[in-house]
C-alpha cells in the first residue's frame, strides 16, 4: 500500500503542527506579510501533492502569522526576478504555481483558510483553493494582479473564483485588483463566516470534518471538483457510482447501527 504518514513532516519554508489528525500550516514571515518566495511555493505544491497518499491527516488549516495571511509573491525575491526571465523560464514559474492550486484542490484532505488582515495576490488564490474560509473583520483579499500589469486569470482564477462568487462579482475584483473587505465577501460567499477568532473557528471546523466519514468526505471533495466540468446527467451518474462506494464503507454500516442504538456514530474512515 503506498501511504504516506505525514504527522512528522519537517518543512523548511512555513510552520507545520499537528493535533490528532488535523494539520495546520502556517505561513512565517510576518515582518513581510508572509510573502511566498520560489522555495516556498514549491514546498507547498510537494507537500499537498503528498497529503493525496496521507492516511494520517484528515483536514487541513492554512494560517499566516502576526496578524496578516499572505501578502503574495515576494516583491524581492519573486516579482524582481521575474522581470529579468525568459519565456522558457516564466512559464516554468507560472506552471509550478498553477501546480500547487491543483495540488490543493486534487488532495482527499478538506483545506480551511483562516484569514486575516492582508491576503493578496497568491495569498488571495490559496485561500480560493481552500474549500472553506474564514475571516477576521479586518481581513481584505484582493486579487491584485490588474494591478501589477498582469491579467486576473492567475493559478486558475477565472475558472474557481466565479463559481464560489459569480461571474459578475469576480469580474469586478479580477479587472479592478481591488480590495474585497471581510463583510462584503461574507454577503457574496466567499467567506464561510467572519469570526473574531478565525484560526480557533477553522481549526474546529477542521476538527468537525476530521470526526466526520473521512473516506466519504475525501469523495465529497473529489466530487465536487471534478463535476465542475460535468453535465447534470453525468455528475448524476458520477454521484450514484460515489455513493455505492460510501454504502460498502464500515463507516456506513457504524452509522446505520448507532443509528438503530440510539447513539452517535464513531467514525474511523474505513
Amino acid at each position: 500500500m503506498n501511504t504516506t504518514q505525514l504527522a512528522d513532516y519537517q518543512a523548511e519554508h512555513f510552520l507545520w503542527e499537528v493535533s490528532g489528525s488535523v494539520a495546520t500550516v502556517t505561513l512565517n514571515r510576518p515582518e513581510r506579510k508572509n510573502p511566498l518566495t520560489f522555495d516556498s511555493y514549491a514546498e507547498l505544491r510537494d507537500l499537498f501533492r503528498a497529503l493525496v497518499y496521507a492516511d494520517d491527516i484528515d483536514a487541513v488549516v492554512i494560517r499566516g502569522a502576526g496578524g496578516n495571511f499572505c501578502s503574495g509573491g515576494d516583491v524581492h525575491e519573486i516579482i524582481g526576478p521575474l522581470t529579468k526571465m525568459s519565456m522558457k523560464e516564466l512559464m516554468a514559474f507560472t506552471r509550478m504555481t498553477g501546480d500547487l492550486v491543483k495540488a490543493m484542490r486534487a488532495c482527499r484532505q478538506p483545506i480551511v483558510s483562516a484569514i486575516e488582515g492582508v491576503c493578496a495576490g497568491a495569498g488571495a488564490i490559496i485561500a480560493m483553493s481552500s474549500d472553506l474560509r474564514y475571516a477576521g473583520p479586518d481581513a481584505k483579499v484582493a486579487f491584485l494582479f490588474n494591478r501589477v500589469g498582469l491579467a486576473g486569470c492567475d493559478m486558475g482564477a477565472c475558472a474557481i473564483l466565479p463559481r464560489i462568487i459569480g461571474q459578475g462579482r469576480a469580474s469586478d475584483l479580477l479587472y479592478t485588483g481591488r480590495s474585497l473587505k471581510a463583510d462584503e465577501g461574507e454577503r457574496w460567499g466567499f467567506f464561510n463566516r467572519i469570526s473574531d477568532a478565525p484560526y480557533a473557528d477553522a481549526l474546529q471546523m477542521a476538527e468537525r470534518i476530521a470526526k466526520g466519514p473521512t473516506f466519504a468526505n475525501g469523495i465529497t471533495k473529489t466530487q465536487l471538483q471534478h463535476e465542475w466540468n460535468m453535465s447534470v446527467d453525468q455528475a448524476i451518474e458520477a454521484e450514484a457510482q460515489a455513493q455505492a462506494i460510501c454504502m460498502q464503507t464500515e463507516d456506513f454500516v457504524r452509522a446505520y447501527e448507532a443509528f438503530v442504538n440510539k447513539q452517535s456514530p464513531v467514525f474511523e474512515g474505513d
